[in-house]
């Protein structure tokens, strides 16, 4: 019995250190993307047609925090604080959402294709602003009305699309399909509404359609942090239950896992943060596609790590993205958008031509 026991004992050890090293090779990633980002941070800071060099740009972030200690040039304080940073920040939260938006969609759909540009999400929390802006309707007014439009008008794509896949238990391609179609449609939408507006209107909704950071406020900030945090939260909480989720709706039900119900609720918490995101930066594609999809490849499926990772590789690809958008043809700027869709339509092409049947 002493040496049985010893026998189990060393296997009980040498399967608890093969799962701390696979539980730590998994974590090396966020650990790498982590300092990476506050590094990235700093330099798209720095980089713009208006030269601040590090020292400039950490007086006059010293100076914001610490009134009094430190004393930055006028340049330096108007670049970063009203220029620059607030666009930084939102592409750090953005990119965090869409990262993370993107990963839950995949494994709730079971579909390596889903993400909320491409199934119309982000097409149609966009709809729901521009209809705000070019027609002033919605069911509530004032400072609200915006962000109210695009969640109802995200969260009605996302229900059309789950309906679907569970009501009539279609086949992950026809999801994707559908998706397309609900894109496909919301841009029509959007466009229909562009030819009978006025010009000066047609202008601001345009910055919806291609997806932009040029025009966030600390205000918008402001707004949209809390809404993001708290659904990244939410989608970290549920991480074990996506992992069951993701390996069959049968073996979900098995381990008492409410699929309907998590469901739902997957989707409702995606749709508020992908409107929370749209309605200030526009509708910005393949973030949610790319950020997972890279990190699936270094660090398997596994959401209590995948999750983390994609929302952080999401906001050093939106950063770095709006880092190229502003000087690739300095001094004009291009939309974000236009960048993120240029690095994800090879992906998607790829991913395509990698399925089989």
């Amino acid at each position: 019995m002493t040496d049985k026991n010893l026998l189990n004992n060393d296997r009980r050890d040498s399967l608890k250190n093969q799962y701390v090293k696979y539980t730590y090779r998994k974590a090396i990633l966020i650990i790498v993307l982590a300092p990476l980002l506050v590094f990235l941070i700093g330099g798209a800071v720095s980089i713009g047609s208006a030269e601040v060099s590090w020292g400039q740009i950490y007086i006059a972030i010293m100076e914001r925090l610490f009134p009094g200690n430190y004393q930055a040039s006028r340049l330096s304080w108007l670049v970063v604080w009203e220029l620059r940073l607030p666009r930084v920040i939102m592409g750090l939260l953005a990119g965090l959402g869409l990262g993370m938006a993107g990963g839950v969609m995949q494994s709730v759909l079971r579909n390596p294709l889903a993400e909320p540009y491409i199934l119309g999400i982000a097409s149609s929390a966009g709809f729901g602003a521009s209809l705000a802006i070019l027609l002033g309707k919605g069911l509530i007014g004032g400072q609200y009305l915006i962000i109210t439009n695009a969640f109802i008008f995200a969260l009605i794509c996302s229900g059309i699309i789950f309906a679907i896949s569970s009501g009539k238990r279609a086949k992950p391609d026809t999801v994707i399909l559908i998706g397309v179609a609900m894109n496909f449609f919301f841009q029509a939408m959007n466009t229909l509404m562009l030819y009978f507006a006025d010009p000066d209107a047609v202008k601001t909704a345009m910055f919806w359609m291609v997806g932009d950071l040029g025009r966030v406020t600390w205000q918008n900030i402001a707004l949209t942090t809390p809404v993001i945090l708290l659904c990244c939260t939410f989608l970290l909480w549920k991480a074990n239950d996506i992992n069951i989720l993701d390996a069959g709706d049968d073996y979900a039900i098995s381990l008492g896992v409410r699929v309907p119900k998590l469901r739902i609720t997957l989707m409702i918490i995606v749709s508020l943060l992908v409107s929370g995101i749209v309605c200030f930066t526009g509708a910005i594609g393949f973030v949610g596609l790319v950020a997972p999809h890279i990190c699936r490849i270094f660090i398997g499926g596994d959401n209590r790590f995948l999750l983390p990772a994609a929302g952080l590789l999401g906001a050093v690809l939106l950063i770095t993205a709006d880092t190229v958008a502003r000087t690739i043809i300095s001094p004009a700027i291009l939309p974000v958008g236009i960048v993120t869709t240029f690095l994800g339509v090879p992906l998607l092409i790829y991913l395509i031509m990698q399925k089989k049947g």
